[in-house]
Protein backbone atom coordinates (compact mmCIF):
# COMPACT_ATOMS: atom_id res chain seq x y z
CA UNK A 1 0.00 0.00 0.00
CA UNK A 2 2.88 2.64 0.66
CA UNK A 3 4.43 1.71 -2.55
CA UNK A 4 0.83 2.55 -4.51
CA UNK A 5 0.37 5.30 -2.40
CA UNK A 6 3.78 6.63 -2.93
CA UNK A 7 3.55 6.53 -6.83
CA UNK A 8 0.35 8.35 -6.46
CA UNK A 9 2.02 11.36 -3.68
CA UNK A 10 3.95 11.80 -6.52
CA UNK A 11 1.71 12.01 -9.33
CA UNK A 12 -0.30 14.73 -7.84
CA UNK A 13 2.63 16.58 -7.35
CA UNK A 14 3.46 16.68 -10.89
CA UNK A 15 0.15 17.19 -11.72
CA UNK A 16 -0.39 20.08 -10.14
CA UNK A 17 2.78 21.94 -11.29
CA UNK A 18 1.54 21.19 -14.86
CA UNK A 19 -1.68 22.50 -14.34
CA UNK A 20 -0.10 26.05 -13.07
CA UNK A 21 0.98 26.38 -16.57
CA UNK A 22 -2.77 28.31 -16.92
CA UNK A 23 -0.86 31.01 -15.11
CA UNK A 24 1.41 31.55 -17.92
CA UNK A 25 -0.80 31.48 -20.71
CA UNK A 26 -2.25 29.15 -23.40
CA UNK A 27 0.66 28.88 -25.48
CA UNK A 28 2.56 27.21 -22.19
CA UNK A 29 -0.39 24.90 -21.69
CA UNK A 30 -1.00 23.81 -24.80
CA UNK A 31 2.67 23.14 -25.72
CA UNK A 32 2.62 21.13 -22.36
CA UNK A 33 -0.24 19.09 -22.95
CA UNK A 34 0.65 18.50 -26.51
CA UNK A 35 4.34 17.45 -25.35
CA UNK A 36 2.12 14.80 -23.40
CA UNK A 37 -0.14 13.69 -25.51
CA UNK A 38 3.03 12.71 -28.23
CA UNK A 39 4.63 11.35 -25.52
CA UNK A 40 6.66 8.24 -27.85
CA UNK A 41 5.40 4.31 -26.83
CA UNK A 42 2.32 5.46 -26.28
CA UNK A 43 4.02 6.21 -22.62
CA UNK A 44 0.77 8.94 -22.02
CA UNK A 45 -1.65 5.76 -21.59
CA UNK A 46 0.84 3.43 -20.32
CA UNK A 47 1.31 5.93 -17.72
CA UNK A 48 -2.72 6.63 -17.32
CA UNK A 49 -3.09 2.62 -16.81
CA UNK A 50 -0.17 2.17 -14.48
CA UNK A 51 -2.00 5.25 -12.39
CA UNK A 52 -5.20 4.07 -12.79
CA UNK A 53 -3.60 0.53 -11.25
CA UNK A 54 -1.83 2.09 -8.38
CA UNK A 55 -5.31 3.75 -7.23
CA UNK A 56 -7.08 0.57 -7.78
CA UNK A 57 -4.65 -1.14 -5.40
CA UNK A 58 -4.38 1.59 -3.11
CA UNK A 59 -8.34 0.98 -2.52
CA UNK A 60 -8.13 -2.78 -2.71
CA UNK A 61 -5.45 -2.35 0.11
CA UNK A 62 -7.37 0.24 1.91
CA UNK A 63 -10.39 -2.32 1.71
CA UNK A 64 -8.52 -4.89 3.43
CA UNK A 65 -7.10 -3.18 6.25
CA UNK A 66 -10.50 -1.92 6.97
CA UNK A 67 -11.70 -5.40 7.03
CA UNK A 68 -8.66 -6.45 8.73
CA UNK A 69 -9.41 -3.29 11.75
CA UNK A 70 -12.74 -4.82 12.27
CA UNK A 71 -11.76 -8.51 12.65
CA UNK A 72 -9.17 -7.11 15.19
CA UNK A 73 -11.59 -5.32 17.36
CA UNK A 74 -14.96 -6.64 16.90
CA UNK A 75 -16.75 -5.79 20.03
CA UNK A 76 -18.86 -2.85 19.63
CA UNK A 77 -17.74 -0.65 22.59
CA UNK A 78 -19.98 1.78 24.62
CA UNK A 79 -17.80 4.14 24.51
CA UNK A 80 -15.36 4.45 21.32
CA UNK A 81 -12.09 6.69 22.26
CA UNK A 82 -9.40 6.82 19.51
CA UNK A 83 -6.11 8.65 21.07
CA UNK A 84 -4.50 10.89 19.00
CA UNK A 85 -6.54 10.77 16.14
CA UNK A 86 -7.58 13.38 13.81
CA UNK A 87 -10.49 14.35 11.68
CA UNK A 88 -8.31 13.39 8.69
CA UNK A 89 -7.77 10.21 9.68
CA UNK A 90 -11.04 9.81 10.77
CA UNK A 91 -12.80 10.07 7.22
CA UNK A 92 -9.98 8.71 5.26
CA UNK A 93 -12.74 6.28 3.70
CA UNK A 94 -15.12 9.33 3.34
CA UNK A 95 -12.44 11.25 1.66
CA UNK A 96 -11.33 8.31 -0.20
CA UNK A 97 -14.67 7.68 -1.60
CA UNK A 98 -14.80 10.94 -2.85
CA UNK A 99 -11.68 11.38 -4.87
CA UNK A 100 -12.53 8.25 -6.58
CA UNK A 101 -15.64 9.74 -7.98
CA UNK A 102 -13.52 12.90 -8.47
CA UNK A 103 -11.10 10.75 -10.39
CA UNK A 104 -14.02 9.16 -13.12
CA UNK A 105 -15.72 12.40 -13.54
CA UNK A 106 -12.34 14.46 -13.87
CA UNK A 107 -11.66 11.70 -16.59
CA UNK A 108 -14.60 12.20 -18.47
CA UNK A 109 -14.48 15.45 -18.29
CA UNK A 110 -10.99 16.46 -19.56
CA UNK A 111 -9.43 13.08 -20.81
CA UNK A 112 -12.34 11.64 -22.74
CA UNK A 113 -14.64 14.89 -22.71
CA UNK A 114 -17.63 13.02 -22.84
CA UNK A 115 -19.48 15.27 -19.97
CA UNK A 116 -19.98 18.18 -22.46
CA UNK A 117 -19.74 17.39 -26.14
CA UNK A 118 -19.09 21.07 -27.11
CA UNK A 119 -15.50 20.33 -26.17
CA UNK A 120 -15.70 17.82 -29.46
CA UNK A 121 -15.80 20.85 -31.52
CA UNK A 122 -13.78 22.39 -33.63
CA UNK A 123 -13.74 25.46 -31.45
CA UNK A 124 -12.04 23.63 -29.11
CA UNK A 125 -8.29 23.06 -31.78
CA UNK A 126 -5.90 25.93 -31.98
CA UNK A 127 -2.59 26.33 -33.95
CA UNK A 128 0.42 26.57 -32.11
CA UNK A 129 3.73 26.60 -33.64
CA UNK A 130 2.09 25.70 -37.28
CA UNK A 131 0.08 22.36 -35.62
CA UNK A 132 -3.17 21.68 -34.91
CA UNK A 133 -3.32 20.65 -31.26
CA UNK A 134 -5.92 20.43 -29.13
CA UNK A 135 -6.92 23.71 -27.02
CA UNK A 136 -6.67 22.61 -23.52
CA UNK A 137 -6.07 26.39 -22.32
CA UNK A 138 -9.90 27.14 -23.57
CA UNK A 139 -11.16 23.62 -22.46
CA UNK A 140 -9.95 24.22 -18.78
CA UNK A 141 -11.26 27.49 -18.67
CA UNK A 142 -14.65 26.33 -20.04
CA UNK A 143 -15.06 23.80 -18.00
CA UNK A 144 -14.02 25.80 -14.56
CA UNK A 145 -16.45 28.91 -15.73
CA UNK A 146 -18.90 26.41 -14.92
CA UNK A 147 -19.92 27.04 -11.10
CA UNK A 148 -20.67 23.84 -10.48
CA UNK A 149 -17.92 22.15 -11.72
CA UNK A 150 -15.01 24.27 -10.42
CA UNK A 151 -16.66 24.37 -6.80
CA UNK A 152 -17.22 20.14 -7.40
CA UNK A 153 -13.49 20.18 -8.00
CA UNK A 154 -12.59 22.69 -5.31
CA UNK A 155 -14.42 20.17 -2.13
CA UNK A 156 -12.51 17.21 -4.08
CA UNK A 157 -9.35 19.26 -3.68
CA UNK A 158 -10.17 19.58 0.33
CA UNK A 159 -10.29 15.91 1.03
CA UNK A 160 -8.09 15.06 -1.00
CA UNK A 161 -5.77 17.59 1.41
CA UNK A 162 -7.17 15.78 3.84
CA UNK A 163 -6.38 12.55 3.00
CA UNK A 164 -2.57 13.62 1.86
CA UNK A 165 -2.20 14.99 5.05
CA UNK A 166 -2.55 11.87 6.41
CA UNK A 167 -1.84 9.35 4.03
CA UNK A 168 1.57 10.80 4.03
CA UNK A 169 2.67 10.83 7.30
CA UNK A 170 1.12 7.00 7.37
CA UNK A 171 3.25 6.05 4.56
CA UNK A 172 6.56 7.20 6.37
CA UNK A 173 4.63 5.25 9.86
CA UNK A 174 4.68 2.10 7.25
CA UNK A 175 8.40 1.99 5.95
CA UNK A 176 9.21 2.94 10.14
CA UNK A 177 10.72 6.19 9.80
CA UNK A 178 8.10 8.04 11.68
CA UNK A 179 9.03 7.02 15.06
CA UNK A 180 8.95 9.00 18.41
CA UNK A 181 11.97 11.61 17.10
CA UNK A 182 10.73 12.42 14.14
CA UNK A 183 6.36 11.75 14.22
CA UNK A 184 6.29 15.99 14.55
CA UNK A 185 8.37 16.71 11.88
CA UNK A 186 6.90 14.24 9.61
CA UNK A 187 3.40 15.09 10.91
CA UNK A 188 3.86 18.79 9.86
CA UNK A 189 5.61 17.99 6.41
CA UNK A 190 2.18 15.49 5.46
CA UNK A 191 0.33 18.70 6.52
CA UNK A 192 2.09 21.31 4.73
CA UNK A 193 2.09 18.96 1.52
CA UNK A 194 -1.56 18.52 1.85
CA UNK A 195 -2.28 22.18 1.97
CA UNK A 196 0.40 23.11 -1.18
CA UNK A 197 -1.56 20.27 -2.71
CA UNK A 198 -4.60 21.79 -2.30
CA UNK A 199 -4.12 25.52 -2.93
CA UNK A 200 -2.28 24.51 -6.46
CA UNK A 201 -4.86 22.61 -7.52
CA UNK A 202 -7.62 25.00 -6.26
CA UNK A 203 -5.62 28.10 -7.80
CA UNK A 204 -6.75 27.60 -11.07
CA UNK A 205 -10.71 27.28 -11.29
CA UNK A 206 -10.68 30.10 -8.34
CA UNK A 207 -9.21 32.19 -10.54
CA UNK A 208 -11.38 31.52 -13.63
CA UNK A 209 -14.50 31.90 -12.05
CA UNK A 210 -12.97 35.63 -9.98
CA UNK A 211 -11.89 36.37 -13.97
CA UNK A 212 -15.65 34.87 -15.14
CA UNK A 213 -17.09 37.63 -12.55
CA UNK A 214 -14.90 40.60 -13.09
CA UNK A 215 -13.30 40.31 -9.60
CA UNK A 216 -10.00 40.31 -10.81
CA UNK A 217 -8.27 39.66 -14.26
CA UNK A 218 -5.74 36.68 -13.91
CA UNK A 219 -7.16 35.19 -17.32
CA UNK A 220 -8.51 38.59 -19.16
CA UNK A 221 -9.39 36.93 -22.09
CA UNK A 222 -11.75 34.56 -20.42
CA UNK A 223 -15.20 36.69 -21.35
CA UNK A 224 -14.06 36.06 -24.96
CA UNK A 225 -13.69 32.98 -24.89
CA UNK A 226 -16.98 31.89 -23.20
CA UNK A 227 -18.40 33.33 -25.95
CA UNK A 228 -17.56 31.41 -29.01
CA UNK A 229 -19.52 28.18 -27.43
Amino acid sequence: MAFSGLILVGFVFVHMLGNLNMFVGADSMNTYAHFLQNLPFHLLWINRFALLGATFIHVWMAILLTLENRRAHPTNYAVKTRMGSTLASKTMGVSGSIILIFIFFHIADFTLRIIFPEYQSDYFYTQLNGVTVYNVYAMIIASFSKVWVSLFYIIAMAFLCMHLSHGVSSMFQTVGLRNSKWKNRIDSFALAYGWIIFLGFISVPVCVLLSKFKIIHVFPNLSVLLTNF
